[in-house]
Formats: C-alpha cells, structure tokens, sequence
C-alpha cells in the first residue's frame, strides 16, 4: 500500500500516522513524500513542498518495481503536486484514496487557494472513495454543514466533483454523543455512528481513517466493508489518544496491541 503526503515531524499526522495505520491492517506500507512540515502539538510552524520532479520519480519508482494494491493521498499543497498526483492515480489503476487536506488540526492551512480547482477537477474525479471533513466540504463545493439534516446534501455536492464514493465526516459537528459519518455513492447510503469520546487528543485522525480504508480496499474488502472497518479502528484510536507535549496529542495508532 503506498502513502502520498507530506510529513509530520511531530509523528502524529501525514506519512508518519499513515505508515502506523498501514502495519496496524498488516499490510506494507510503501510512501511518497510530497512535502516536509515543521510540526508539533502545538502547530504547523513551516511546509516545505517537494518538487513535483521529485514526487513523480518517487511513485514511479516504487509502483514500476513493487507494484501497489491501493493508494492514499493526503497533503498536496500546490496546484502542480495535484496535478501530478491526479494524472499518477489514473496511469496506476488501483483503489485510490483521497484526504483532501486543507488545513492542520491546529488550523494551519496546508492547502493553497490555487489548488482547489485542480483538487476538484483532477485529483477528485481519480478517487475511489473521498474523505473530506466538515471545513474541507465547505472549501471544496460551497456547502456548509450545521448538523445531521446537511450531511446528505454535501455528499452529493462532493460526489457531483467526481468521486466513486464519499465519506462525510461530521466529528467536528457540535453535540450529540455519536460522532456520524456518511458514506454515500449518491444510491446507496450508510450512516456510520460511534460513541463520542471526549478527548482532546485527536491528532491524526483524517489521514487515519483514509490510509484504514485503504488498507481495507487493498486487501480486496468492498468498500462498505473497509469504511467499517476504518470506522472501528478510528474510534478505538481517538479514545486511546494520549497527551504529547504541550497541545494536542495523537490518537494512538496501537491501541489494539495494548
């Protein structure tokens, strides 16, 4: 299973979370790194993109020799590692996963206002299955979501950009003691719900669940199967998130081995 996104310093997000969630499925986790953050519990205090030149060769190095069962994007900062990334998922052909990462759980934004067009028209329409939180729902097609009632209405919005299929995710909505997901292929629908735990410690969380859904798609699971399972997985990791340092701490990608 291959990861293209950019790294976390602070371990909790990005390659680093994607490559824990891909050993705790029991599949290899290969990576691409698009970007290098300089990154804590505190916050994002630099990004510094990769070449495209230098993202390119590294996919095609390990998808031409390797080979790769499915894909996980997370963090393409600019227009042009959208583009590349977009056209490299239809040369390869496999499951691909799409974390439309716009901003830091800290607030930091990780996503240039000039790559949402090419995020919408090129890298959406290449996904399997599209993960976007609340905000990145509202950056992406307009739609803003104040509760349970909106989720229906900004799945479609997503689908209508491209994807086979869309996970909404509403861990960020206000109340309630289930945190909800949508996943939707714009037919058929499934209402994921899990207990809210309320811990602060959720760093982490987006590329989680895209790289266990990955893992899932990627072990020939359907994707009803491999976003349950996710879902699962995700839920025992955020009631297992522990403090680090000074701010939020990640969730805790082993919290099964424990």
């Amino acid at each position: 299973m291959l990861t293209v996104a950019g790294s976390d310093s602070g371990g909790g997000a990005g390659i680093q979370a994607d490559l824990k969630t891909m050993l705790a499925f029991g599949v290899h986790g290969m990576s691409v790194l698009t970007a290098v953050t300089a990154q804590n519990s505190l916050g994002v205090q630099g990004v510094w993109d990769l070449p495209v030149e230098a993202v390119r060769a590294q996919y095609r190095s390990v998808v031409d020799d390797i080979g790769v069962q499915a894909v996980k994007t997370g963090m393409l900062s600019s227009a042009e590692l959208v583009a590349a990334v977009a056209e490299l998922l239809a040369e390869t052909g496999a499951p691909a996963v799409v974390d439309p990462v716009g901003v830091s759980k800290h607030g930091d934004p990780l996503l240039a206002a000039s790559a949402l067009d090419n995020v919408r028209t090129r890298l959406l329409p290449a996904a399997t299955v599209a993960t976007p939180n609340l905000d990145e729902v509202a950056q992406l097609t307009g739609v803003r979501v104040e509760g349970e009632a909106d989720m229906r209405r900004a799945a479609d919005a997503v689908l209508e950009l491209g994807p086979r299929w869309v996970v909404v995710k509403g861990g960020h909505l206000p109340g309630g003691s289930d945190a909800v997901d949508l996943l939707s292929d714009g037919d058929e629908e499934h209402w994921l719900r899990a207990p809210r735990h309320e811990n602060r410690h959720t760093h982490g969380t987006g590329c989680t669940l895209a790289s266990a859904i990955a893992a899932g798609l990627g072990a020939g699971q359907d994707v009803v199967t491999a976003v349950h399972a996710a879902k699962t997985y995700v839920t025992g990791a955020v009631a297992n998130g522990f403090p680090l340092g000074g701010g939020i701490g990640p969730v805790d990608h082993a919290w099964r081995l424990r």
